[in-house]
């Protein structure tokens, strides 16, 4: 994470420091705050081909995927199979604007290792230009928890330190949901994430608290649903290769069902009985002045709806009952999951 200019220091210091708590009573980059537990993951692994439903975003020949992040061309370095941070040259951001996404992505940190803390191997992974998985040298080199490699920087260490020595390459899979915002610009959701370092969970669908921020944490702002990644020029000569995305759909909205109509006992009781079928049987019954269907794994309520329709509460399962010629229920069938199932009621 880049750090500001003197100036600005001095106007954020002062507020972060009544207010900056995570919820789970740490201050950001908290020196007392436990260390993650140190593992050794397993040996790197050749450079396995991206699937073929993904948009490469570094092909080991060029950045035509990529512009500085002011939209100039890209300064970075292109070596054999790698790109490489140009110090001072700024950060560097996708021509792709993107949402919820699969992102794998391999680094490297400069060697003979450099400086300590947060002066080494330096850069980010910026999830829509805000969210930032800090790429940092963590092999024997001590920081603040939240701000070590793989971690959402100033808000979750990683469950694991599973870093590599310097000049070997790192793997990132990371798993990314975007935040929700209302029309109005009202959060609805926040933003999520699930993050694999050198194939060890290090970030478990934590719920970030809003744009990751150098001493301050901020709060959700509306903004597009797609933005660019960003990698960060923090002034080490960082390496990426094999940068590869695949956009994840959003969750399918379920439709509006119609309300449920209130029946009367006397109505609720026309339906009470036990229904038999060729492999058992089941029982309709009144339960707290609610109806049942329990087909001997429990019961489960039943809603009856304004159009007249019965259902399992909470289930796509629709009973149609059959009357006899005094209107008496006769049976039942039961649409489930492309099935019909027919119960006759025991004599």
């Amino acid at each position: 994470m880049r750090r500001p200019h003197l100036l600005t220091l001095v106007l954020v210091v002062l507020p972060a420091t009544a207010s900056a708590q995570a919820s789970d009573g740490w201050r950001i980059h908290d020196m007392a705050r436990p260390r993650p537990p140190v593992v050794t993951p397993t040996p790197p692994a050749t450079i396995m081909p991206p699937p073929a439903s993904a948009l490469v975003l570094f092909n080991g020949r060029d950045l035509s995927h990529w512009v500085q992040w002011d939209g100039k061309p890209p300064r970075w370095l292109v070596r054999k199979g790698y790109f490489e941070v140009l110090p001072g040259s700024g950060d560097l951001q996708t021509m792709d604007s993107l949402g919820d996404i699969q992102l794998h992505l391999e680094w490297a940190t400069p060697i003979p290792a450099k400086g300590a803390g947060q002066d080494r191997g330096n850069s980010g992974v910026f999830l829509m230009g805000r969210y930032e998985l800090q790429v940092l040298d963590s092999w024997h080199n001590d920081t603040y928890a939240d701000g070590q490699a793989a971690a959402m920087y100033g808000q979750y260490p990683p469950l694991f330190n599973a870093s590599r020595p310097p000049g070997e390459w790192q793997s990132y899979d990371i798993f990314f949901r975007r935040p929700r915002f209302d029309e109005t610009g009202t959060l609805l959701a926040p933003a999520r994430i699930t993050v694999l370092h050198n194939g060890v969970l290090v970030q478990d669908n934590v719920e970030l608290l809003g744009p990751t921020s150098w001493l301050t944490r901020e709060p959700y702002t509306a903004h597009p649903s797609r933005l660019p990644l960003k990698l960060q020029d923090h002034s080490f000569k960082v390496r990426f290769r094999n940068i590869w995305v695949r956009r994840l759909p959003e969750a399918a909205s379920a439709p509006e069902y119609s309300g449920p109509q209130q029946l009367s006992e006397a109505e609720q009781e026309a339906y009470v009985g036990r229904y038999d079928i060729s492999w058992g049987h089941a029982e309709i019954r009144l339960e707290g002045g609610q109806l049942v269907l329990d087909m001997g794994d429990g019961p489960i309520a039943i809603v009856a709806d304004v159009q007249g329709g019965f259902w399992l509460k909470g289930v796509d399962a629709k009973l149609t009952f059959g009357r006899g010629p005094a209107g008496e229920v006769t049976g039942f069938s039961m649409e489930l999951g492309g099935e019909t199932w027919r119960y006759t009621r025991a004599r």
